[in-house]
This record gives C-alpha cells, structure tokens and sequence, in this order.
C-alpha cells in the first residue's frame, strides 16, 4: 500500500527523520517503489517535489533532508501503483488552485468506479495522470469550488462539512485515507488499510503523533523527524504508520480531522 505522511507545526520545521524513514519504504524489496513527492507549504503556495521512482533510492530525498524549506505544513507520500503507470503526472502529492490558494491532496488507497463520480462539466477540474487518488483530487474541488468563489478563505465548518460527505462517498468505493490542505487548514482523514497480518483493508488507516518541546535554541527533536527552529514548538504528525517508538495514536475508521499549526481544532466522526 501506498504510505502517507503529514507534519504540521506551531512554528518553522524541517523534515529530517521522519521523511527518510518514510523513504525507507520505497527502498529496494519493498512494494512502494512506483514513485515519491512531498509539498511543502509557503504561505499560500508549495514547494513541490515529486520523481517517478523509489523514494528509497533518490539523491533529492537525501538533500531535501538537508536542505529542505522550513514550513509549518508538509504533505508527502510514497506510492504503490494501483491504478495508473508509474510516471510523473500519476506521483502524488496533487497540486491545484482554488481561491488565490494552492491546494494539496494525497490518498491511500484503491478507488473502485471514481469515475463515475467524477462527472465532466465546463470548466471543472480534469486530472492529468490516471490515477483515482487524482480523480478524487478533482471531485473535492469540483465540489469545493462553489464556497470559495468568495473572496477570502471560507468558514471551516462549511469545508468540513463537504469535506466529510466526500469522504463518505469514497468510503463506498474502497480504502479512503487522505490528506488534504487548502493553504490555511490541514484535513486528514483515516479510514481503513492493509495491515501487515491481515490480507484486507481493516483500521486504522491513519496514525497521529503529538510532540511539545521548549527548546534553548534550534535543535533536533529526536525521533520525530521534527527540528523546531523557535523557542517553543508543537507538532503533530501523521503516517500511515508509526514511524517512530514513540507513542502514536491511531485515529478512528471514519474520522476527519481539521489541523491547523500543530492543533486540532475541529473533528467529524460520523456515528
């Protein structure tokens, strides 16, 4: 299965450990070989990396470690082909614009008749690649795009609102854990995936981290993959698995969650 990861920071932080052991996924022997990005928001807009091969296997993943922007939100995801060949326009993160924003998407999971969701009108949103995962992308903002034709970014409870009815149709279609931002809130949303010793899609499909630091100065959270560059700093993270030792939580089948600098600050779980 396809491997998602999510940080999202009260201050300035840097992907280190976190984004190389995701990378470890997409090494040599393992089933995520078909492709890797990661977005990393600037404000309202990302800086977008994407490559069409193992993760596992890039010098770029091994710079960007170094190297990469510091930002508040970042999105990755490594990829194993379902639907679609492994080439550039089918490697996730999506990026599209909506409102003077840059939208991100990235999705775990097998889609199963999308298509027939996605029905074409002038001037909607039309994927590029093959992919379901994109196919959804398009859908979400076909449906996202009425509330944002105002100017400024729209009330949070009217996007989680058809946030969670987009999901729930991609519940009856297959496995539907994404991760979705719209350059002022995180949605994440966890629902089922194949686990190591089942051979179908069960929870949780998601796991969630919290770390808080006080720090002297910038210094390596260890184990988090996290660095704060300010005095004080809160992280969460999310991935399709724990990444670390560390006490990870894994959200419910179902669940939505609005993140917004290192917070939570709204949920939907249907009954």
């Amino acid at each position: 299965m396809c491997e998602l990861l999510a940080m999202s920071t009260s201050h300035p932080a840097k992907l280190t450990f976190s984004l190389h052991a995701l990378a470890s996924h997409g090494a040599q022997g393992s089933t995520t070989r078909d492709g890797w990005g990661v977005a990393f928001y600037q404000d309202k807009d990302v800086a977008l990396f994407r490559e069409p091969f193992a993760a596992g296997e890039s010098a770029l993943i091994r710079h960007l470690e170094s190297q990469g922007p510091e930002t508040n939100l970042a999105i990755s995801h490594i990829r194993h082909a379902t639907q679609g060949p492994a080439k550039l326009s089918n490697t996730q993160p999506f990026t599209r614009e909506l409102g003077g924003y840059t939208h991100v998407f990235a999705h775990n999971g097998n889609l199963t008749g999308i298509d027939k969701l996605l029905l074409p009108t002038p001037g909607s949103y039309r994927p590029v690649g093959e992919t379901d995962s994109e196919q959804a992308f398009c859908l979400l903002l076909a449906r996202l795009s009425e509330i944002w034709k105002e100017r400024g970014v729209p009330a949070l409870d009217k996007r989680l609102s058809l946030i969670a009815k987009f999901a729930s149709d991609l519940r009856e279609l297959g496995p539907a854990n994404f991760l979705y931002a719209d350059g002022d809130a995180l949605f994440v949303h966890g629902h089922r995936r194949l686990q190591k010793d089942s051979h179908r899609a069960e929870p949780p499909g998601l796991w969630m981290l919290t770390r808080h630091c006080v720090c002297p100065m910038p210094e390596l959270i260890e184990n988090t993959g996290v660095s704060i560059v300010q005095k004080n700093g809160t992280a969460l993270l999310f991935a399709s698995v724990p990444l670390t030792e560390e006490a990870w939580s894994p959200l419910a089948e179902n669940e939505l969650l609005a993140v917004r600098r290192g917070e939570v600050v709204a949920r939907h779980l249907p009954r």
